[in-house]
């Protein structure tokens, strides 16, 4: 039995392209000014301050060090917008978005992302990271 192998995602491709429908809609509710993960080999977002609200589709290969980041960027003041693999199993998930992130939306059925044909073989989940505020009693 032979495999087309477009029909999975490859490991030399680390970057899913959001589909345009799901970034349109949370453009128009957090208004983005910042991708600190374009498709650019030359640019790490890893390394640098990222702005007030910002727009993360990681890649797949190390989604640990993204997750951190946008916790620790939330931490100023500033709201991080995740598309991620719903992994609910994995220990970031336990540690870092269950604690922590300001919500979480689960999105029924999978993902077509934009450059491939099918479907994207995981459940999605999108993760907001801002400051939670303080409840005044």
């Amino acid at each position: 039995m032979s495999f087309n192998k477009k029909l999975f995602f490859s490991s030399n491709n680390q970057n899913g392209r959001t589909p345009k429908k799901i970034y349109n809609a949370l453009d128009k509710e957090f208004n983005f000014d910042f991708d600190p993960c374009p498709n650019n080999p030359n640019f790490n977002g890893l390394l640098i301050s990222w702005k007030n609200s910002n727009f993360v589709n990681p890649p797949f290969s190390n989604q640990r060090e993204w997750i951190k980041k946008a916790y620790q960027e939330s931490l100023k003041d500033k709201i991080c917008v995740m598309l991620l693999p719903s992994r609910t199993d994995t220990r970031i998930f336990h540690e870092i978005i269950l604690p922590f992130a300001y919500q979480i939306r689960f999105i029924k059925g999978r993902l077509k992302f934009e450059q491939y044909e099918n479907s994207a073989p995981f459940p999605s989940m999108i993760v907001i990271f801002k400051k939670k505020e303080k409840l005044l009693i």
